[in-house]
């Protein structure tokens, strides 16, 4: 159905927006939002210290629903996290203590900030429900309403089962636990919406229907496709690591060129995912041919970057780019390490301290290929150590390949 079919802003924004893969409702969420504030959910497992670019699809919903004059609810997973979502996967996630669960929560939430306006969101943790059910209580009230048909029939289960891999009980009762969330934000906040990514579909399914059977309540769900690029590749992974979104993590220039190096066939429909470029601009700049489409890979770049880093950074960033890539400089930008060139450095340790490299194998490979250089002349000593002598206006500049730069500072 067309966007302009809708009543909603919601619905209209995230349909035309490209964010709709599956509802159970589209036409009901539709009304519901056009004659009420809705409350709508997403919730976050913790079990890393930053959030990835592959999660920001998921954030950008909660920002829409903001947008549109409704109210987000970030769910923290305290309790999740301990038995751990098996979707997608062949093999259990390793157990976190509540210490390390706890630091990953205040990483997460930085982001937020950013992308929501938080005095009007709910930030809240299923912690504070979950673990204060007995078993059998627990049990009684909501195992009757699940059937192992049912709950064998959901694909992260039928793809531990397929592949002959080990699924624990724990991992089994994953699905319970998030149904009950959805129950538990539908009594304590109206929540009447729970979005998340395609493979969290059958999960959410199971919190709908809960809510259904237990309060006769009627909520809705909504999952976005799994974002990958033209070329195959998973939103947020790339051949350097994960794309976080913390800066302390990634840098803001790193995650400036993330975006700059989008594929061509791709820049359309990440402005209208991952920025707030009006759509008849983002017409305008998916419609360049040949070197202009670097314009509208700028664009998203910047747009993305200044959304969740500021506009100071996606600006010193732009300008970092322009000064490595254009003129053969190094800009202010670029990730950086200190180091005491009086004694020198070894070449291998620079590049693996300033993350252009994972390992002193990986290091050596690259030299040998040719693709490291130093203050832009090639590399060709695996031996070499960087000292004062290679200071360049006050730093050294290191790069692999066309695209990965970092820079050494004495210290």
């Amino acid at each position: 159905m067309a966007a302009s079919t809708y009543a909603s802003e919601l619905v209209k924004t995230l349909v035309e927006r490209g964010y709709l893969y599956q509802a159970t409702d589209i036409d009901g969420l539709d009304k519901r939002a056009a004659r009420e504030t809705l409350s709508g959910y997403i919730g976050f497992d913790l079990t890393a210290r930053s959030l990835h670019v592959g999660s920001l699809v998921q954030i950008m919903l909660l920002r829409r629903l903001q947008q549109a004059g409704h109210k987000p609810v970030v769910l923290m997973g305290g309790a999740t996290t301990k038995v751990g979502d098996p979707t997608g996967r062949d093999t259990s996630r390793p157990m976190l203590t509540p210490d390390v669960i706890e630091e990953n929560k205040e990483g997460i939430l930085k982001p937020f900030g950013a992308l929501l306006d938080m005095k009007e969101a709910i930030v809240v943790n299923n912690d504070e429900w979950l673990a204060e059910y007995g078993y059998l209580d627990f049990l009684r009230d909501y195992g009757t309403h699940f059937t192992i048909n049912r709950m064998l029939s959901f694909d992260s289960v039928k793809l531990r089962l397929d592949r002959e891999q080990p699924m624990t009980f724990l991992e089994f009762n994953y699905m319970l636990l998030q149904a009950v969330d959805f129950l538990e934000l539908h009594r304590r906040f109206g929540t009447a919406l729970q979005m998340g990514g395609a493979d969290q579909w059958g999960n959410i399914i199971n919190g709908v229907e809960l809510c259904r059977r237990v309060d006769s309540a009627e909520v809705f769900g909504f999952t976005t496709p799994l974002i990958t690029s033209a070329s195959g590749a998973k939103m947020g992974k790339t051949a350097d690591g994960a794309v976080w979104l913390n800066a302390d993590m990634k840098s803001a220039y790193e995650y400036w060129q993330f975006w700059r190096n989008t594929e061509d066939a791709d820049v359309g429909r990440f402005l209208k995912l991952f920025t707030d470029i009006p759509l008849d601009e983002i017409a305008r700049l998916e419609a360049l041919q040949g070197a202009e489409i670097n314009d509208a890979k700028i664009a998203l770049a910047n747009a993305a970057t200044e959304m969740l880093h500021g506009k100071v950074a996606a600006e010193k960033a732009e300008a970092t780019a322009k000064a490595t890539f254009a003129g053969g400089g190094a800009g202010d930008a670029l990730p950086a390490i200190t180091a005491d060139l009086n004694a020198g450095i070894a070449l291998l340790d620079a590049l693996v301290d300033a993350g252009l490299c994972a390992s002193k194998g990986e290091a050596k490979r690259k030299i040998g290929e040719g693709a490291v250089k130093v203050n832009d002349a090639a590399a060709g000593d695996m031996a070499f150590s960087l000292s004062i002598a290679e200071l360049k206006d006050g730093v050294i500049k290191l790069s692999v390949g066309k695209k990965r730069h970092a820079l050494v500072r004495p210290g």
